[in-house]
């Protein structure tokens, strides 16, 4: 290993898994009785007689769009898990990210009652918030995982503390400038989501009081070739720019080709999310100067690792925070592919 991470570490001293102290509203026994912090959770009767009999547990993973690159690492954790723990588990999900198709998805698994346990990563909080209720109210063990809902009644939630991760790249930007101040642009694929909103507030917190003028967010769609369009048309209006911070892998990638493209190289910093393949590449190269990862295929392992065990053994469901890892051209080599 050649890991060198000191002061990099920003949530999490590793990639491995910290359960947070705060407890979810619910267990159940394997012979189906429940113990809910709430007194509200009980266990679909149907749910019950296929954990009685032993049935193979059907866990689905409702992700808000599957054809993101970071879906292939969740996705691999995914089938880890369920390989490991003898359950049947399948990733869901609208492409193209509509929270609307999502909804639709979910509420047709609800009523048909063929699934036991639900992990939902949220296109849109506020449009998942009903039919988050609707499955707990069904009697469906249900989670967040990736983009937490804290509002909803979700059980549970497995993925990074967002706001606190955007505080992590804040205070990160900070060492890079080393007190320079000027113009910072930041960039989302979805400006309007609410994992684009967590973490642009923790990182607009991050940046209080330091001298730095906020120009964003951006939004530049998931496509590639738009997003480096937008990228690029926005950067033309701000040449005086110092920096340019991304809030997930795939504008932070259309940001480095940018970068790349323009000879800005050396001139404009950028930070931002994730170790996609291009990531890793831009890293090595100095094309940017630092990613944080938060660690996607424990995402997909620990969200049907917890309703397994939630249902099998009757666990208690807790919060699985998986970190905020920064990633710099030192320590990239030993840190996995995320995609």
């Amino acid at each position: 290993m050649r890991l060198s991470l000191g002061r990099r570490v920003a949530v999490a001293a590793t990639l491995g898994l910290a359960l947070l102290a705060t407890a979810a509203c619910g267990a159940v026994t394997p012979a189906g009785n429940t113990a809910s912090g709430d007194g509200g959770f009980q266990l679909a009767d149907y749910i019950k007689d296929a954990v009685e009999k032993g049935e193979p547990l059907k866990i689905r993973l409702s992700y808000h769009d599957p054809s993101l690159a970071f879906a292939v690492p969740i996705r691999q954790g995914m089938e880890r898990a369920a390989k490991e723990l003898g359950v049947e588990a399948q990733m869901i999900g609208p492409t193209g990210g509509n929270a609307a198709d999502q909804v639709a998805e979910l509420q047709t698994l609800i009523n048909q009652k063929q699934i036991h346990g639900l992990a939902v990563s949220s296109a849109s909080n506020d449009a998942l918030k009903p039919v988050i209720a609707q499955a707990y109210d069904a009697g469906i063990p249900i989670i967040s995982f990736n983009t937490n809902n804290p509002e909803s009644k979700q059980m549970g939630f497995v993925g990074q503390d967002l706001v606190a991760s955007g505080e992590s790249l804040a205070k990160e930007l900070l060492g890079v400038l080393n007190g320079k101040t000027g113009k910072v642009v930041v960039v989302s694929v979805d400006s309007g989501a609410g994992w684009s909103n967590d973490r642009f507030s923790g990182f607009q917190a991050g940046v209080k009081d330091s001298g730095l003028e906020i120009v964003g967010p951006v939004n530049t769609g998931n496509e590639p070739s738009a997003a480096y369009n937008t990228i690029e048309s926005t950067m033309a209006a701000q040449r005086d720019a110092i920096a340019l911070v991304s809030l997930d892998c795939c504008s932070f990638t259309a940001g480095a080709k940018w970068l790349q493209q323009s000879g800005n190289v050396g001139k404009i910093h950028s930070v931002g999310f994730d170790v996609q393949p291009q990531t890793v590449e831009y890293l090595s190269n100095g094309v940017v100067d630092l990613s944080i990862s938060q660690g996607p295929a424990e995402q997909g392992f620990q969200a049907v690792k917890l309703l397994a065990d939630f249902l099998k053994n009757g666990t208690e469901i807790k919060d699985v925070d998986t970190g905020a890892l920064v990633v710099t051209r030192d320590n990239v080599a030993d840190v996995p592919v995320e995609g």
